[in-house]
């Protein structure tokens, strides 16, 4: 997908196949097209750790931006098997990359609370509403290396027209002939846990990081379309899945309160994409 969130969205965005009508909701397999849809749009938005953690300082507080590129999907996973076979693709190529503000506040017993919020500012069509929340712990390994856990979610709306974007409207061969654009939402669903290593160089300026994880994905789907009739169609997509991911990184610590990092975060099977991330200690400076 060559475009999502909200800044996001989160895939910006994004979405699977729909059925027109009045018919019944649709839970395709894990195996389904709409199922590999999902699972690619998550990787962008899923909230991971964007920089290599450190030891909590209590009372540090930090700010962040963080730039997620959303990568492209191509037109064969976008093209329903099980909602709407044979119909599609659909329209998931709305962003290129979605910026995700975070701040995070460090607390005793080794505690970091990192929270983000992308508010709902259209964007390219897409209108993103997500809150992203962690909670991590670090553990030292020998005299430098460091072993962190974290725990994530992502949580909130992407409304886009997925299914009936303008050109659709004008092709006299597409379900949305002369409809009204539609206003779809997606709610990624996403919670994961992972586990990141990371250790000093360079005199502690840069310390690289790896890791990987597994997010649960919960992600629900609503079609809002109304065709040349005035019948609206309102049916819903939803699967579970579960997925392994993959990271690495480093961050960049010129001195004083700045830091810089860049990552590349990845779903075997699924997608790849990079973050890049600026943070500024506006208290706790290291």
């Amino acid at each position: 997908m060559r475009g999502l969130t909200a800044g996001p969205g989160a895939g910006l965005l994004l979405l699977p196949a729909i059925a027109w009508g009045q018919l019944p909701d649709c839970f395709p397999s894990k195996t389904s097209n709409e199922a590999q849809l999902f699972a690619e749009l998550s990787v962008p938005l899923a909230y991971s750790v964007a920089g290599a953690p450190l030891i909590p300082m209590p009372g540090g507080v930090r700010l962040a931006l963080e730039v997620t590129y959303l990568p492209n999907i191509d037109e064969e996973t976008r093209t329903p098997t099980t909602c709407r076979p044979g119909k599609g693709p659909e329209n998931t190529d709305l962003l290129f990359a979605f910026p995700r503000p975070r701040v995070s506040v460090e607390l005793p017993a080794g505690l970091m609370l990192e929270a983000s919020w992308v508010p709902p500012i259209p964007l390219n069509d897409v209108k993103a509403n997500l809150v992203g929340l962690s909670v991590q712990r670090p553990f030292p390994l020998g005299r430098r290396a460091l072993m962190t856990l974290r725990a994530h979610g992502t949580i909130g709306r992407i409304r886009a027209p997925i299914t009936c974007n303008d050109e659709a409207l004008q092709d006299p061969a597409s379900v949305c002939y002369q409809g009204t654009r539609s206003d779809d939402r997606y709610h990624p669903n996403i919670f994961g846990l992972e586990g990141t290593l990371s250790w000093p160089l360079a005199e502690g300026r840069v310390r690289p990081f790896v890791g990987g994880g597994l997010n649960l994905l919960h992600p629900r789907f609503q079609v809002n379309f109304t065709d040349q009739f005035g019948e609206t169609d309102n049916r819903k997509v939803e699967v579970d899945l579960t997925q392994a991911a993959l990271f690495g990184g480093a961050t960049w610590s010129p001195g004083g309160r700045l830091a810089l990092s860049g990552q590349i975060y990845g779903a075997p099977g699924d997608a790849v994409t990079g973050r890049v991330m600026a943070s500024y200690a506006i208290r706790g400076e290291r």
